[in-house]
């Protein structure tokens, strides 16, 4: 039985794919601050982040089949890393409600640590140079430090439990086929979105839409509206979700 992971890498890496494994498949801008932030990931480069992620859950946060991971995070390509990662190990996404585990950002700690209340907290900086979190409390792992030890090569989960707000993998796979599909999203699409990714309906309208229907995906955070005519030409973007 393939995972999500599994089942969303698997038309990404297609032959007919655009660009293939090699090309583009997340670019992500963050337009805040002097300068910007653009980070551009393969499929493989991807898949690698999601494996050494997977095994940093497994092996040191003892995550695997029936866990929920509480994910805490905005849309970033490293979200993209986790969410891959809870679903090859087997376990649960979650948004709300209690959890066994949770990953956050510094300014979302505290909320972590009410709801994974003696539970494992990682803490994600999104430094875009890996830089770790400053000033964490003992007991709390800094995801940047962690995360590059572990392999990019990961025993991916056989007996997956439910993947997302308790749905299960079959259920998730659906719902994001179906909306690929009524977004009219091919493997051909290089697709800009500013979209948020809070609750499992966005996580599935508007990240694994695209992932499941082979396409390419350019998120923007804090998007400047001046920027986005010509990044719409220098990414070659041919769709756009506003």
């Amino acid at each position: 039985m393939l995972n999500l992971t599994e089942a969303l890498l698997e038309p990404l890496l297609a032959p007919d794919v655009r660009g293939g494994p090699a090309g583009p498949r997340i670019t992500y801008y963050n337009d805040a601050g002097e300068g910007g932030e653009r980070i551009e990931l393969s499929t493989v480069t991807l898949a690698n982040w999601a494996a050494k992620t997977a095994n940093l859950l497994r092996e040191e946060l003892g995550v695997g089949p029936g866990t929920r991971v509480a994910v805490l995070l905005p849309a970033h390509w490293q979200t993209v890393a986790v969410l891959l990662g809870v679903w090859w190990v087997g376990a649960e996404v979650v948004c709300t409600g209690r959890a066994n585990v949770a990953l956050c950002t510094i300014d979302r700690l505290a909320e972590a640590d009410e709801v994974a209340q003696g539970g494992e907290v990682s803490v994600l900086s999104l430094d875009p140079f890996g830089k770790p979190a400053d000033g964490l409390p003992i007991g709390v792992t800094d995801y940047a430090t962690a995360v590059r030890v572990h392999g990019d090569q990961v025993t991916p989960e056989r007996a997956p439990g439910p993947a997302l707000d308790g749905r299960p993998v079959d259920a998730v796979l659906v719902a994001a086929r179906r909306a690929a599909t009524d977004l009219n999203l091919t493997a051909a699409d290089r697709v800009l979105s500013s979209r948020p990714w809070s609750t499992p309906h966005q996580i599935v309208d508007n990240l694994l839409a695209v992932l499941v229907a082979g396409a390419s995906l350019v998120q923007v955070a804090n998007p400047d509206p001046a920027l986005l005519d010509r990044r719409r030409v220098t990414e070659k973007v041919t769709r756009t979700l506003e």
